[in-house]
């Protein structure tokens, strides 16, 4: 019985060792390239922050995905909350720093709930939504902004210690991720909608025959996606200290390579909150070690779309796989 039981464990998280390898060997390699200054305290330190933000947005995304939809707009989501609330910060710097993340949350649970609003009731394809969406939420921040940065220099201290203090040796980007995944964990294991996200993800005709109001899973993953994006623009602006209009441009891509990597399948309803973490610390490596190894940007862009393929296919062949040992089991 303990044997079927190892092997049963091994098989359903044979990805996340898979990942756990594939980091292990990336680090060794880089490690010995780099002549040790890879696994230095201060890289890893500087790769943790770099990750943590990428980390908390893969887990809206990964939301979203199980839910049979996608969100192409996060980037022009977390720019326009952090332009905006560093905008505000500006215009007043004596406002509480509290009520400023409020705010530029309250920002994306708007633009989260646009998006939810056009693909759950007005059922257009969820591509192709958010890609619109994704040019007006930019074209909002031109409209506001009128194209000029809001330098460091206009920012409050206080609100650039945001990124840089430590907690309990911590940085507190990184307990703001731990937050978030912790959140993530319960909502999908412990909560009726959670669960809830998968059914509709697998079939939300089936979904609507038990009683579940699809269309309503589908605009809450969109709003929980907007919270975290209005959340994480504004630690995006604390973090690098200015607010551009371009902020955050393209950060899609990056964040849709870890949800694949970590499992996620692009078509819904599979995915685990272990898979998309190793799967966004694997991202958050390529980015770190890329540059440490000397590859220029057009290397890097072409590796990471490579990336993505191989894990979007190795997604198709497991799913191939599943089903077809279920057919196999069935009987009749």
């Amino acid at each position: 019985m303990k044997k079927k039981a190892i092997s049963s464990f091994l098989t359903r998280n044979i990805r996340e060792f898979a990942l756990i390898a594939m980091i292990l060997f990336v680090a060794a390699f880089v490690q010995i390239r780099t002549e040790g200054v890879f696994l230095s305290h201060a890289n890893l330190s500087d790769l943790l922050r770099e990750a943590s933000i990428l980390l908390m947005v893969s887990m809206g995304m990964m939301m979203v995905i199980i839910c049979g939809c996608i969100d192409l707009s996060l980037g022009s989501i977390m720019g326009l909350s952090g332009m905006l609330g560093a905008m505000i910060l500006r215009a007043n710097n004596d406002i509480p720093l509290p009520l400023l993340f409020l705010i530029c949350i309250g920002i994306g649970v708007l633009c989260g709930t646009v998006n939810g609003f056009i693909v759950a009731k007005l059922h257009l394809y969820p591509l192709i939504a958010t890609l619109a969406t994704t040019y007006i939420f930019r074209g909002i921040i031109y409209l506001f902004s009128h194209g000029n940065w809001v330098a460091q220099a206009e920012m409050t201290p206080e609100f650039i210690a945001v990124a840089t203090t430590d907690i309990l040796g911590i940085n507190s980007l990184i307990w703001f991720a731990i937050i978030i995944v912790a959140f993530t964990a319960v909502f999908l294991r412990y909560t009726n909608t959670g669960r809830y996200l998968y059914a509709v993800g697998n079939s939300p005709v089936s979904a609507s025959v038990t009683g579940i109001m699809s269309s309503r899973v589908q605009m809450l993953s969109y709003i929980i996606m907007g919270a975290i994006c209005g959340l994480a623009g504004l630690l995006w602006i604390c973090k690098y200290g200015n607010a551009q209009s371009e902020s955050c441009a393209g950060y899609e891509m990056s964040i849709i390579a870890a949800v694949v990597v970590g499992g996620c399948a692009i078509s819904g309803g599979q995915g685990t909150v272990a898979g998309v973490v190793l799967g966004a610390i694997f991202i958050g490596t390529l980015n770190n070690i890329l540059p440490l190894i000397q590859v220029t940007t057009y290397w890097q862009t072409l590796i990471r779309g490579f990336v993505i393929l191989f894990s979007v296919v190795i997604n198709a062949i497991s799913q191939k796989s599943v089903k077809r040992n279920a057919l196999r089991r069935r009987v009749i």
